[in-house]
This record gives structure tokens, sequence and C-alpha cells, in this order.
């Protein structure tokens, strides 16, 4: 009776998300943002925007009196999960590389997390790994995910603990159908010829239920590549993922033989613009212009990359399938519409929103929502989120500056290069800055909010200081604002 409960709340949240996002239709977004987009192109500073939102940002300390984000008038947060600091479980300590994370409904009222840590340790290489418990998948590798139950009410978690081990650079992932859980994505492609004792690239479910460590299985038929994020559809159960391989990175989706069990199998598919064999989404494309896709079968989705094999990509491009630059982020929109990012797309490479939208078993629309004019106004977005109100809340993720990107300092954040920000878009189509690192030049990531909306939880990417890694939960005037 709990978990039916718990879950029906979690349905509740995601009803008056969507509804957020239907009320203030993708049109109304792209034609604001359109008229946005070319008031810049005619001369118009795009920075102006970022003075909106909720207002002038300052900076902030958190419970234990440190200054690790700005936020605006009336925000706070709290810090937990610190890199190198003892787990709650005494299992060891907290892995580094704090990156991806889902949020859900708990037990004993609390907020069940699941956050996963993009450990890129060589073979073998333990320091500040996820630690091993029950049965890891590869007992060289060391990323993974931990569970955190948190107290809404106590600003604290009460409880963490190992959730999957054993698996390598857990990047991103996504919610399963019907919020069964979290589906934790390895961004590499690595195997024995670096020392690793199973092939990895695949995508693993973690259960929301469960309270221990579970068994690692490698979903093999939903692809092996450089994942970022994998996320199902509610209604059709079809699982979407995005490829993060510089410009040789596709966007595919699953169709499960059995939706509520994906290791049964089923067939991988990948993106392709139906008119255009040749298609490259980074540049030359135009927001709001709605572009007919179909989807085409990708024949060995789980390739011997070691004995030479055609990866998925080279597979799917030769059929031609669609090619996009660093996808990362996925988040569900209005009626079955699936968002997702690329982080270096656009004429700027200072990141794109993409739309897509089903109409038929294998036929759907993509439109171009957003596109970055430069890194000012965003730079490299890479995870994301809808909120409860329908806008989109992007996490940067500038690690490594391309071309063009001279904004990359902050006046909240001396003394940082390569600052990150949190930046929403707001219903009117606008973009502006909520929140920044002014602790490190880490990325932000995992945004999400509780089952009520009253929270939101993300991630500090961090590095091997203790310290540098952590979760923030933020708390404040919501209805104030656009998100």
């Amino acid at each position: 009776m709990q978990q039916h409960r718990l879950r029906n709340a979690r349905r509740e949240f995601l009803k008056r998300s969507a509804a957020g996002t239907v009320s203030v239709s993708t049109l109304s977004l792209l034609a604001s943002h359109t008229a946005w987009a070319q008031g810049h192109i005619q001369g118009i500073n795009p920075a102006a925007a970022l003075g909106r939102g909720y207002g002038p940002l300052e900076r902030v300390a958190d419970q234990r009196g440190a200054e690790v984000l700005a936020l605006p008038e009336g925000f706070r947060y709290v810090t937990f999960g610190r890199t190198g600091e003892p787990l709650m479980d005494g299992s060891g300590l907290t892995p580094r590389s704090h990156d991806g994370m889902a949020c859900f409904p708990g037990p004993d009222g609390t907020v069940r997390l699941i956050r996963n840590h993009e450990n890129r340790n060589a073979a073998g290489v333990r320091t500040l790994g996820v630690p091993h418990a029950g049965a890891p998948y590869d007992a060289n590798a060391n990323g993974g995910t931990i569970t955190i139950d948190f107290d809404p009410a106590a600003m604290q978690p009460v409880r963490e603990f190992v959730s999957i081990c054993g698996t390598h650079v857990n990047c991103s992932g996504g919610l399963a159908w019907r919020d069964a859980g979290w589906l934790t994505c390895e961004e590499t492609v690595q195997d024995a010829r670096q020392g690793f004792l199973e092939p990895h690239g695949y995508t693993f479910l973690v259960p929301a239920s469960a309270n221990a460590a579970v068994l690692p299985v490698a979903l093999k038929a939903m692809g092996r590549f450089a994942k970022e994020a994998a996320l199902a559809d509610d209604q059709s159960g079809i699982v979407y993922q995005t490829e993060d391989a510089g410009n040789n990175s596709g966007f595919y989706r699953f169709v499960p033989v059995d939706i509520e069990d994906l290791a049964r199998g089923g067939r991988l598919q990948m993106l392709k613009v139906s008119d255009n064999p040749a298609f490259i989404g980074w540049t030359g494309q135009e927001v709001g212009k709605v572009i007919r896709c179909e989807w085409i079968d990708i024949d060995n989705p789980d390739p011997n990359l070691a004995g030479g094999e055609p990866t998925c990509f080279a597979q799917g491009r030769g059929k031609g399938g669609a090619a996009f630059n660093r996808l990362e982020g996925l988040y569900r929109g209005a009626g079955n519409s699936i968002y997702f990012i690329s982080t270096s797309g656009g004429e700027a490479q200072s990141g794109q929103l993409w739309q897509y939208r089903p109409v038929g078993p294998n036929l759907g629309n993509l439109t171009l929502v957003f596109e970055s004019p430069s890194g000012s106004v965003l730079d490299s977005p890479d995870n994301m989120c809808v909120t409860p109100s329908g806008a989109i809340l992007f996490c940067e993720d500038d690690s490594n500056p391309t071309p063009g990107h001279v904004d990359d300092t902050h006046p909240l954040a001396p003394g940082i290069t390569d600052v990150n920000r949190l930046i929403g878009l707001s219903r009117d189509g606008l973009p502006f800055e909520f929140a920044v690192n002014v602790l490190n030049d880490s990325e932000f990531a995992g945004a999400c909010f509780s089952p009520d909306g009253n929270i939101l939880f993300v991630n500090l990417f961090g590095g091997t200081a203790t310290g540098s890694g952590m979760t923030c939960a933020i708390t404040g005037p919501w209805r104030r604002g656009p998100l």
C-alpha cells in the first residue's frame, strides 16, 4: 500500500510537470525564443535576458558556512554527499565524479535519490571509486551509483548505500518505464584492451525500490556505445538514448519485447531524417523548423569492438542515420515528446535543445527548440530537467572551452575560469541565470525536483580533492519566478 501511494505521488508530480509544459506549448516557447534569437542577430545583446528569472544572484553559504553557490534572493541550500567523506552505511568513502541523478518518493516520507558516479579510474584503481558491494559487474571497474534517502523536513540525508557497482564511467541516465527505477549509462566502450574484465558501454537498471546493492545486468540489446542517457517513454515503454562521441553521435531508441523487462531484448534503432541521409544537426539548423524523421534498425547492437566490428553509429550512419555533436541530457516533454541536448551543437558550438515528437510507429518530428548564440548565454549544457511549471533548467559543463568561448569567468566567482551555471529557459523562451558554482570549476549535473516540487537537487561533479564534489538541495520561492 505504501509503495502504491509513493508511485501515485510521483505520477502526480509528473502530471503537473507535463501539464505545465502543455499549458505553455512548445509552439509558444519556440515563437518567443525565435523572436529573441532574431533580436540577437539584429544586434540586441542576448546577455540582457540573463537579468530576468528570479533577479540578481548573490553568494550564499550552505549549512556549514561554506560558499558553494550563488543564488537569487530568498533561496537557500544544504550540501551533502561530499567527495571523500564516509558513506553513512560505513561501506567506504563517498566516490568521486557526481553526475546524473534521479529523484523518487522514498520510504517513511523521505525523498530517494539515485546518483551516478562517473569514475574514470584505470582498471583496478580503487581511488575514490564506488565501493564494491554484492557482486560487481566488473571487479576492475569502479563506477556505479549511490542511493540516498533524504529527509525533506530535516533537510539532511538519513541513509546512503551502494546500489550498483563494478560499472564504468556512469555518466547520466533517466527514468525507467513508470518510474520503476534509474537507467544508468556507461559513457565508454573500454574493455579487455584497457585491462577490464568485461566490455563496457551498456545501460543498467537500478530499481527505485532496491534497499541494497543490486546484481548488475548489462542490457546488451539496448546497444553498446558511449552512452550519456537513457529514458523510457512512460506510455509506450520505448527507451530513448543519447550518444556522447563528438560529432559521431546518434540519437537512438530501443523498442523492447517486454516493457517491464528490458533484459528480454528488443530492437535498437537510430534516428534518420527522412529526406536527408547526410543530415548533421550541429550546424545550419533553424529554430522552430519541423523536420520529418524515421527510425532505422541497428543490425548488431552489441559489436565486438576489439574484434573490429563496426560501431552502432557507423552502422546507423551507413543507412543514413542523423549525426549530432555530443548528445547528452534527456527529459520527458509534453505529449510523449522527448527533449535532448547537443552540448556542442550550434553555430557558436555553445549548445542546442532538440525535441522529438512521435507521430506514428516509425515516424516522428524533430524540432530545434533552442540554440545558444554564445557562451555568455548558455555554455555547453549537459544534463537538463523540465521543472514543475514546464520551464527548462540546463546544467552547464564548460570544462573544455571551444573557440569563441570568451565569457568563461563570472564576477561572483573570482579566480575561477570555466565557470559553470544553472541556466533556466523560461516559458516565454528567454534564458536566465539561476545559479553559479562559486566553489570550483566543476560542472553541474543531475538536476531533479523532489516529488512535491519544493526541492531542487543538483550535483557538483568535483574532482579527487575531498569536498570538491557534492549534492546540493535548494529551496526557495519557486513560484515567484519561471521555474
